[in-house]
């Protein structure tokens, strides 16, 4: 089939262009590959799928005369589940099995936890929840009533010094919960340093204690001997230690911590038909690119990011 064919009898034209022109220059695939091996697949799934709409619909119309035959009748479940058996809408229960995974994401195949869901058909949506995976501690126990508002710790339209010095307490608490160094407290922590893959907290009297656990130090970014960050983990979730002197947070902390930012979310499922089905090829259009934006913009972020982290292990 040469591709004019194709184009103007079966590929939407707008659906056409934005795979030639917006998603196979990102790949070494070239449009006459691409579409041939598309019309292969089409052609050997096509007979399948067919098959299955077809046993589908006749399953209901069988389904839809038996309740219509029953009319004004009491409904009898035996008899019903019986004959669900008979057209083999149920069959029978299988022995227990076990199956196994690879080459799947930790994220989804071993650790349980939060998973936001988003439709990618709104991309601000989409964003917002990409981003979300990620947040500030400190802004959400200051901008939340896990701190009551009253004795001088009120919120107010200006930063209240009170009321973030009970923030910064509040997670501190939280690493001594959650990364307990091996002697002493975060609270009174006065720097970090990475000493080869060993996290050490120093204190005031010039003793130092590392992390119970020390392999729950993951990365960093900058000096070892004064760090800009440090990425720690736990139970497969990150924090990360941000450190500023001159911040608005950091200015106030013995340890010059900024803020702690928390992954909050294992992942993010981007569903392409979560409110919004995507069905006709505009729809899919709006979707793919929005896809294709999120997974560009997720790429360029993690080798921004990445490029700035290290620990030899």
């Amino acid at each position: 089939m040469n591709m004019t064919l194709q184009k103007s009898s079966f590929i939407n034209e707008g659906f056409y262009n934005f795979i030639n022109e917006e998603v196979l220059p990102l790949h070494a695939l070239d449009s006459s590959t691409f579409w041939n091996d598309f019309e292969t697949l089409v052609a050997d799934l096509s007979p399948i799928n067919q098959t299955l709409l077809l046993t589908r619909e006749r399953m209901q119309e069988q389904i839809d005369q038996w309740h219509i035959n029953r009319k004004g009748q009491p409904f009898d479940a035996l008899e019903y589940e019986a004959f669900l058996q008979e057209i083999q809408y149920l069959v029978e229960e299988k022995e227990d099995f076990s199956i196994t995974t690879e080459n799947v994401d930790e994220e989804i195949a071993e650790l349980a936890g939060p998973q936001l869901v988003v439709p990618v058909k709104n991309a601000r949506f989409a964003l917002n929840a990409a981003n979300a995976r990620w947040g500030s501690l400190y802004d959400a126990l200051y901008g939340s009533d896990i701190i009551p508002a009253k004795e001088g710790l009120e919120k107010g339209a200006q930063y209240n010094e009170a009321r973030g010095k009970r923030v910064i307490a509040m997670a501190k608490d939280f690493l001594d919960d959650t990364f307990p160094l091996e002697m002493g407290s975060h609270q009174n922590a006065c720097s970090y340093v990475v000493y080869y893959n060993h996290l050490l907290a120093f204190f005031s009297d010039g003793s130092s204690s590392g992390l119970k656990d020390p392999s729950q130090l993951v990365a960093l970014s900058g000096p070892r001997n004064e760090p800009e960050s440090l990425l720690l983990k736990n139970n497969g979730l990150h924090v990360e230690l941000q450190f500023d002197p001159n911040g608005q947070n950091g200015i106030h902390d013995i340890a010059n911590i900024n803020d702690m930012i928390l992954e909050s979310a294992l992942s993010t499922i981007i569903d392409c038909e979560d409110s919004v089905a995507a069905v006709d090829a505009e729809d899919k259009i709006d979707v793919y690119r929005n896809w294709l934006g999120l997974m560009r913009g997720t790429l360029e972020a993690c080798m921004e990011k990445g490029g700035g982290l290290s620990l030899d292990v």
